[in-house]
């Protein structure tokens, strides 16, 4: 079961999931130049951009809240470069002060303690108390932050690759050079602009063949230059076809 919520904290989208009961082969969650904490099964993680889909195999009944972060945002929060979390999942206190992390972990197993008599299954009551601590934490930090999320480049390389401009074209936007404009991507997003580029373009993709628009109609409107080309970079990007992530 996975659900999610649009956030309180800007460009955030708050998440949900518990895995079943069962053993199940590995799921893969696809690259999306977002950054996440994670609250597993009382712990506290922090998921990195990734590269490419990365392969989980949860313990039958895992239990997780999620905080996901839009591309550029994740860096003013944890205080790094995404480029030092790139492909890694990590605890939150190899991130921050030792007492900083251990308050909100704390934090966050009351919220979880708060409701046991809801079981196993993490019913939707109990993950919004859980989020709520999250959020909280994150918005505090964003306030607080000595590493501001440089929103008028985020916004527009975003903005730029999701529009499929040439790179050249994205630096002139953003009024600066093509080196240091990919320099700055990898701090916000955690690699450059044309690799954020393409993850975006294929999670469109996928969005519209999960609501089934045929592959050659997807191909067209998401920018690739034809269904095969759009076949190769989900593999590329997966590891598995684009009918497999949507069977």
């Amino acid at each position: 079961m996975y659900r999610e919520r649009v956030s309180r904290v800007p460009d955030a989208v708050l998440w949900w999931s518990t895995a079943p009961g069962t053993a199940t082969a590995g799921r893969r969650v696809l690259p999306d130049g977002c950054m996440d904490v994670i609250w597993a099964d009382g712990a506290l993680l922090v998921a990195g951009p990734d590269t490419a889909a990365h392969v989980v195999t949860d313990r039958p009944g895992a239990r997780y809240v999620g905080l996901r972060f839009g591309p550029g945002t994740g860096p003013a929060v944890f205080g790094v470069p995404a480029r030092e979390l790139r492909d890694l999942r990590v605890p939150l206190d190899d991130l921050w002060p030792d007492a900083e992390a251990r308050r909100l972990t704390e934090r966050a197993g009351e919220a979880a303690d708060a409701g046991p008599a809801l079981g196993p299954a993490l019913a939707p009551a109990l993950a919004p108390v859980l989020g709520a601590v999250l959020e909280e934490e994150a918005a505090r930090r964003l306030g607080a932050t000595r590493r501001p999320v440089d929103t008028p480049l985020v916004g527009c390389v975003v903005e730029g690759v999701r529009a499929g401009r040439p790179v050249a074209r994205i630096a002139a936007d953003t009024g600066i050079g093509e080196r240091r404009l990919h320099r700055r991507c990898l701090d916000a997003f955690g690699y450059g602009p044309r690799t954020l580029g393409r993850i975006l373009r294929m999670n469109r993709a996928v969005d519209l063949a999960r609501g089934g628009t045929p592959p050659a109609t997807v191909a067209a409107v998401a920018g690739y230059a034809d269904q095969a080309h759009l076949s190769r970079e989900v593999r590329s990007l997966t590891g598995v076809t684009l009918g497999a992530l949507i069977r």
